[in-house]
């Protein structure tokens, strides 16, 4: 397992909030909280999206991203998830990160000060030069898309 040093930095409206954190040993993703001001949730509706602030910057290492990822609790209970899932904190953004959460479910959701809305998983990047060809390897598969290998184990 690789281990890392990242340097983060808290912003004035993120005073409080706790920093992303890992909740188990096992974890892989960090829990990210939302730093909306304490009087003022931010309510989604039905079919909304909203950018969530974190109140916190991060500088990644070169060679590395930031995926932003849903909490399955927040799926499973109330259909909230992130709406470009997964976000992409790249290596050279020093700005705040922002979780766009979008509310699949049939009611308004609230996002208070200090709630978990998203994991962060750091990973290694893969850069890949691309080299045109004409004609692509055969596979099994082949030009097989959705739903073409069944439903069935």
């Amino acid at each position: 397992m690789d281990r890392i040093r990242v340097s983060i930095t808290r912003l004035a409206h993120g005073e409080s909030v706790p920093l992303p954190a890992y909740k188990t040993e096992g974890a892989a993703g960090m829990d990210i909280a939302a730093a909306v001001p304490e009087d003022a949730p931010l309510t989604i509706r039905p079919g909304a999206r909203a950018a969530v602030p974190t109140g916190f910057q991060i500088a990644l290492p070169e060679g590395y991203e930031g995926q932003v990822r849903p909490r399955s609790g927040l799926a499973r209970e109330h259909g909230v998830t992130i709406a470009n899932a997964p976000g992409t904190i790249d290596s050279d953004y020093r700005g705040e990160v922002t979780v766009v959460l979008v509310n699949l479910g049939e009611r308004p959701f609230v996002v208070r000060r200090g709630m978990r809305i998203a994991q962060l998983v750091v990973a290694r990047v893969t850069i890949v030069d691309l080299i045109e060809s004409d004609a692509l390897d055969a596979t099994e598969r082949g030009d097989g898309g959705f739903g073409s290998t069944g439903l069935e184990l």
